[in-house]
């Protein structure tokens, strides 16, 4: 009787368990990415957005190709801008009209998008200068 094998009854639930433990932490790490809003954007035309520049309170900021912030021919540096965002809409409630030219950076924009939204800003529209 020594070339019989002896049956294995056991579950090795080692593999599995680390399996489980895997999958919890890459739960645990994406469920409060999943709560982030994000910005409701409207695009808007080209002559929509020309007659609304004339006729609304809208704050309007260009980004130049060198990646500046100007604000009625002044600029804003960085660290300014969610103060001057958050000031110039109580005086124009619209919302904010971001006008980029060619070469400007998503990097830029997007920065800007994120200082009026922390500035309280909800409607922003984007078109090309």
């Amino acid at each position: 009787m020594a070339g019989q094998r002896k049956t294995f009854n056991e579950i090795n639930i080692t593999p599995l368990t680390d399996i489980f433990l895997v999958l919890l932490i890459i739960m645990m790490v994406i469920a409060p990415l999943l709560d982030q809003q994000g910005l409701n954007l409207a695009v808007p035309n080209m002559i929509e957005v020309q007659d609304e520049i004339k006729d609304s309170k809208l704050i309007k900021i260009l980004v130049t190709d060198d990646n500046r912030y100007m604000l009625d021919d002044v600029e804003i540096s960085e660290v300014e801008l969610q103060n001057t965002i958050a000031e110039q809409a109580k005086v124009n409630p619209d919302g904010l009209l971001i006008m980029t030219q060619d070469n400007a950076t998503h990097g830029a924009v997007v920065k800007l998008m994120d200082e009026a939204r922390n500035s309280g800003v909800t409607n922003i529209s984007i078109t090309e200068y």
